[in-house]
Formats: C-alpha cells, structure tokens, sequence
C-alpha cells in the first residue's frame, strides 16, 4: 500500500509550518521516513533524509543558509535536491564530494500546503503526474482555510469514518430537546438533524469516477421528499463532506500516512463564491465541525490522553458522546478501534457500502501495482476538481439526476476556469 501511495502526491506540511527563507528547519514523518523540511534561500522547500551521511546526526539541527542545510557536526552541507555543496572536511579537489547524496524528494506548494512525490527515483521527471487538481487549492487563499491534525491510528480507519454518512444519525447528534444553534458544531438546521436523527438506515448509491467514486445517502425528509448527503473518495486518500448546501462552505480532507499506528489528516474549507471571512477564519481556529481545535504542534487538544475529556454528564443530557467537536468525536471513535482495526471481527451491513468499496479499490490499486500495473489516476490530475453535498429531490429520482440538480453534472465534477 505504501508504494502506491507513492504514486501520487502527498501532503507533507503546511505552508506555515515553514514561514521564511533560511528559517528554521522542520521534522517530518511520513509514509514511516524521518525526514527534514526547510525553506532554502530562494523560498524552495526542500524535504530531505534526516540523516546526515557523514556520522548520521540529525539535520533537523542543522543550519539553514545560503541554499542549503548545514550539518553543525563537521558541516556538511546539503540542497534542496540532496547534492552535498560543501564538505568541509574533505580535501579540496577531490571527487568524494559528487558521489555524497542523502535522499531528497521533489516538493511543490499547492493550496498553502507542501506536496512531496516520494515515488521512484528513476520516475523523475519525465514520468511524474501534475498535482491532482482538488478545488479548494485552485481559488485564490482568501476563498479558503487550510489546516492539519494528527489522529493516532491507521489511515484507512480514519478514511472509512469520512466515507460513513450513516453514523451522523449517532454519533454526532445533539440531545432531540437541544436546538441546533445551541450545538454550533453540527453543520444542519433543524430540519436537517430531524431528517438525520428519524432515519438513521440511509439507502446507498455509489458512482464511479475516474479518480474513485461518489457515495450518496438518501433519507426521508418531509412528506414524499428525499434528504440526500453525498460524499466524494479520491484516490488514494481525499474526501469530502455530505452537508454543505447551496451558498455554504465546502470541507474536504486528506488522510496522509505518517507509519502504520498514526496519519495526518490535512482539513480544508473552501468557498468557490466569496472569500472566507475573518470571523469564519477564527472559528476555524478554534475548532469547527470536521476541523478539530489543535495546539501549535497541530495535535488535538482533547485526545486519547486525557479521554478527550469527555463529559458524562452532557452525555446524559445534552449530546450524544458527551466529547464536544464532531472531529474530536470522529477521533474517539476512530482512535477507539485499535491503532489499526481488527476487520475479521466485523459484522457488517447494508449502511457499511462505501466502506467496502473503498477498501476494495484501494486493495485492488495496491494489489494491480504490485503486479506491474501503474495507477492510472494520478494522471487524471484535473479529475480531482469535484463537488459533494446535501440536496432535497422527490422520490424516486435518481442519485445521477440529485448529482445534475446539485451540481450540474452527475458526479459532481467542476469545470475549470479558462
């Protein structure tokens, strides 16, 4: 699974993680590499091996000048492209220098995020695809807000809670005597958490695409109307929400793998229409719906630690997990499971269909490359520039004709501006 993921792009910081030029150096753990990240001279990201080559100290306490970032041990010094620039130690004039590298890989920045290819070497550049064109990294920065959060177990159970529209009839339900603007977190009115909350067996339909599939989820809303929420996968790890109506933000989210037990999951808001206000901005910050609120090291401030800090007594009264934070209760629930989940004790049913989609595309990704066959879709890059979100249709149309009324187009991809 890990080289396919190495197939495409990947997340590996925010930008503001790496503010300045010759600033200081970042840890980075990804796809179970220690690596460093630093912003060079010229404002290039670099995103090398942790280890200097020399005696194997480790450049995150490194130097960042002039181009390059210095080992303090004996100096050494190193590009953005990982060629040794400077051995200090060496005798002048001697080829040693040309064949020192330490593994470097590729970066662009996209959407106010680091993107790193980690594929194989021998693939760069010629056979490398473009950035998958996800839509909120395609608007100017005032129409979005980006962040990050790490959940402390395996990608793939952290995705599947993103692709499950039916726990939002539990897991995220105020108390029925609770109005909803007294639960801020939840993305609905009331009509909506009535819909929610009064079916929670939502029938499924699932459509393909050439990057993964849309999930729609349709529940009785009033009289003969049907209440859809619809989700988009894209591979290897994308997804976006199934609340946002017409005129509200999209939310979407990224699930990059640091090892096996741990990921980060990159959260994104974006409004094609107008730019994200201030005051939207600082309830961002803080923490809203499927953004968890965070420390400055971008880790959860309720946790497994401290139980997210859970609270019995709204429990009882008020919500449904007494955690405040529909992503801190993703988080719980997810974490809950085991860092990696046991699959061969599940019983699952009707309302688990995406889960069992989405697990056998990206087995079957995975199986197909370790046969010979590359993936095809992270050449599709423009592919990626897709829509989800909530309609209400009559009865018996079709999930395609929800998708053409929602979005004009039956998966709910977005043309792009010429």
């Amino acid at each position: 699974m890990g080289q396919y993921f190495r197939r495409f792009w990947q997340p590996v910081a925010l930008s503001e993680e790496l503010p300045q030029a010759d600033g200081p150096p970042i840890r980075v753990r990804v796809m179970g590499e220690d690596l460093v990240a630093f912003r060079d001279s010229s404002g290039r990201v670099g995103l090398v091996d942790r280890r200097c080559p020399h005696r194997g100290a480790d450049l995150y306490y490194g130097r960042n000048e002039d181009c390059g970032l210095r080992c303090v041990y004996h100096g050494w010094k190193f590009d953005a492209e990982g060629r040794a620039v400077d051995l200090p130690n060496v005798p002048p004039g001697s080829s040693y220098k040309d064949r020192i590298r330490i593994t470097a890989y590729p970066t662009r920045e996209f959407g106010e995020i680091v993107w790193a290819w980690m594929g194989p070497a021998e693939r760069w550049p010629e056979r490398v695809p473009e950035l998958s064109q996800l839509e909120f990294a395609t608007l100017p920065a005032e129409n979005r807000f980006v962040t990050k959060k790490l959940q402390e177990c395996n990608w793939a159970q952290s995705m599947e809670g993103a692709l499950d529209t039916s726990h939002f009839s539990f897991l995220h339900m105020p108390a029925p005597s609770v109005p909803s603007n007294e639960s801020p977190d939840v993305p609905a009115d009331e009509k909506r958490l009535k819909w929610i909350r009064d079916d929670p067996m939502p029938r499924f339909s699932i459509l393909p695409h050439d990057v993964g599939f849309v999930i729609g989820g349709a529940r009785r809303a009033d009289g003969r109307d049907i209440y859809w929420r619809t989700t988009q996968f894209m591979l290897p790890a994308h997804a976006t929400t199934p609340s946002t109506l017409p005129g509200e933000n999209y939310f979407g989210y990224t699930f990059v793998p640091i090892d096996d037990l741990s990921c980060w999951i990159y959260t994104y808001v974006w409004n094609p229409e107008r730019p994200i206000t201030d005051a939207e901005r600082a309830k961002f910050r803080g923490g809203h719906g499927v953004i968890g609120e965070v420390g400055p090291d971008y880790v959860p401030l309720r946790n497994r630690r401290n139980e997210y800090q859970i609270d019995r007594a709204d429990q009882k009264d008020r919500t449904y997990t007494g955690v405040r934070g529909l992503a801190e209760q993703d988080a719980m629930i997810q974490e809950s499971q085991g860092f990696i989940v046991d699959r061969t004790t599940e019983n699952l049913t009707a309302t688990d269909a995406a889960i069992m989609r989405f697990r056998r595309t990206v087995m079957g990704g995975a199986k197909a490359l370790a046969e010979g066959q590359e993936p095809e879709a992270p050449w599709r890059h423009d592919a990626f520039r897709l829509r989800s979100g909530s309609w209400i249709a009559a009865e018996g149309v079709s999930f395609e004709q929800v998708m053409m009324e929602r979005f004009g187009d039956p998966l709910g991809r977005v043309k792009a501006k010429a």
